[in-house]
């Protein structure tokens, strides 16, 4: 069967796609969207098989037709658009003429297994797409086995999320819940959980990261809840002494994360 070509950006199937930008829908539907052929490869490489591809041969570059038979070979519907048709569904600055839909990531507390010594990112309360995408790359390239979100925000299956990720949401195991649920099957489980906060005189690098361990992160504005810090089991400080009083969450995340990786690889 050939495969369907679009042309036309009122086309109802290019309205449906639009309507995932939107949480309800994506809540709704159980799916949503990735743009950008590194993005799809990786959730390819990662088992992911996309409901249809979306590619418009115009915008693509030397890996795009490569990544769309990938897509293929996995399952998944191709679609061509044209010009104006992927406009109409495209997100991203300069996109690269590659997006899919695909099932929303995320998993349930019932399909998250813990092993002996789990290494965990846990972020409570965090709003902006951008920072979860960052710390998402970094759980990633650190080896994490598992980012919990706490009473956060966003979704993980926001398109900005994906984007800000490079794709790396589909291949870290990541679970939405409460701060409390959170906490309560960490710590349950013998996890420490390493708090952040510039209110301790305690060093990021003089805690054990060896055993298990989540490494917890706050709001962008206000950082860690009262409830958070007082239920985890260590806090600790990033040193700072130039002007400014704070990092970026996902800078924070990242250093923290990285003296972890240092101690369990020694």
């Amino acid at each position: 069967m050939a495969d369907l070509h679009i042309t036309s950006p009122s086309n109802p199937r290019l309205k449906e796609l639009v309507a995932l930008r939107r949480r309800r829908a994506r809540d709704e539907s159980g799916t949503t969207l990735l743009e950008g052929t590194e993005e799809l490869l990786l959730a390819l490489e990662a088992g992911v098989t996309p409901f249809a591809v979306y590619h418009c041969p115009e915008l693509m570059h030397e890996a795009g037709p490569g990544a769309v038979e990938a897509a293929r070979a996995a399952g998944a519907e191709v679609v061509e658009l044209s010009r104006t048709a992927f406009d109409k569904v495209s997100y991203r600055e300069g996109p690269d003429g590659v997006l899919a839909k695909v099932p929303a990531p995320g998993l349930s507390w019932d399909e998250v297994e813990l092993g002996d010594h789990p290494f965990v990112l846990l972020v409570e309360g965090v709003e902006k797409p951008g920072n979860l995408g960052a710390m998402l790359r970094t759980a990633d390239a650190a080896g994490v086995d598992l980012v919990v979100a706490a009473d956060c925000v966003t979704d993980w299956g926001n398109p900005n999320v994906i984007r800000g990720s490079k794709g790396t949401v589909f291949s870290v195991p990541v679970v939405s819940t409460t701060r409390a649920q959170a906490w309560a099957r960490l710590t349950g489980h013998g996890v420490a959980v390493v708090a952040t906060t510039p209110d301790t005189d305690v060093v990021h690098t003089d805690v054990d990261y060896t055993g298990g361990v989540a490494v917890a992160v706050g709001s962008e504005k206000y950082g860690l809840t009262d409830e958070a810090l007082a239920a985890s089991t260590h806090r600790v400080r990033i040193p700072m002494v130039g002007r400014a009083n704070s990092l970026n969450v996902s800078t924070s995340a990242a250093v923290v994360l990285y003296e972890a990786v240092r101690q369990r690889t020694r």
